[in-house]
């Protein structure tokens, strides 16, 4: 009986993250070399799956490293993959890595954000934004998902603030189907919530860039001006460890000549000061 239940959870968690990402039981059993009769079987239970045939359904199901050590272990099997602190001497090349990233970025903004969005690093100009935001949302762990989207953040600062929640309440909600974390459910919940600031935009003026890179981030500055980004996402590909498989390393460049001329003027001086002292 016991091993009867262990295999329905395991199968029960297999079918979520299926009907997750909208695969038929037929599409995933070809993905991943077994028959749908048998990945049927597994799902409901009467058929107790061995660990290849585990790893192989999650490869397939593309799932984070942290959901492929559950599925073992609501199996019965040992994680395939360990899970570090940051701060381990193992990860050290990771964080030698991230300051590298960030320091050869600058003075443009970049922030480093683990599973839950939770802040590990960020670059000279977003710790400059930092006076913008209520303190009370700067309390560790500082959420970078709340800062950017809550009223009292730099929600207010955003111009296109409808565009660009869109688009991250987009990354959060994949996020949720592919790992079922309620932890991360929560946090869509919360930050989907948030009003819209007073005196927010939410249509702007298309730009041939911003049809072309999309979505834009364009902030409104305390002085009346803007500033322009477009985003790229870079991962630790070959990561065989859940922690620093789990980070994102989020990096806003210009999309205009004025904002890469404003940076380079106003916040590059600034970060050849800090490195000076």
């Amino acid at each position: 009986m016991a091993d009867l239940a262990l295999g329905t959870e395991v199968g029960a968690l297999l079918r979520t993250w299926r009907e997750g990402q909208q695969l038929s039981q037929l599409a995933l059993a070809v993905n991943a070399g077994i028959s749908a009769r048998h990945l049927s079987f597994i799902e409901t239970g009467r058929s107790k799956p061995g660990r290849d045939v585990l790893l192989r359904l999650a490869e397939s199901l593309h799932l984070p490293l942290r959901e492929r050590n559950r599925l073992l272990l609501e199996a019965g099997f040992a994680p395939a993959f360990p899970q570090l602190s940051l701060q381990d001497a193992v990860l050290t090349p990771v964080r030698d890595a991230l300051d590298l990233i960030i320091k050869g970025h600058e003075p443009y903004p970049a922030i480093v954000v683990d599973r839950g969005w939770n802040l590990v690093a960020a670059s000279t100009v977003m710790v400059l934004l930092m006076p913008l935001v209520n303190p009370s949302l700067l309390e560790p762990p500082v959420n970078a998902m709340r800062v950017g989207l809550h009223p009292e953040g730099l929600a207010p600062w955003v111009v296109n603030l409808a565009e660009v929640r869109a688009y991250f309440l987009g990354r959060l909600e994949r996020q949720v189907s592919v790992t079922g974390d309620s932890e991360l459910a929560a946090l869509l919940e919360e930050v989907a919530g948030f009003p819209d600031p007073p005196g927010t935009s939410i249509h702007t003026e298309m730009s041939v860039s911003r049809e072309i890179l999309t979505p834009q981030m364009i902030f409104r500055l305390p002085d009346g001006g803007q500033v322009s980004f477009f985003a790229t996402v870079l991962t630790f590909g070959t990561a065989a460890e859940v922690t620093a498989s789990e980070l994102s390393i989020e990096l806003g460049f210009p999309a205009d000549a004025a904002t890469a001329e404003l940076l380079e003027g106003v916040v590059g001086p600034l970060v050849q000061d800090a490195r000076r002292t």
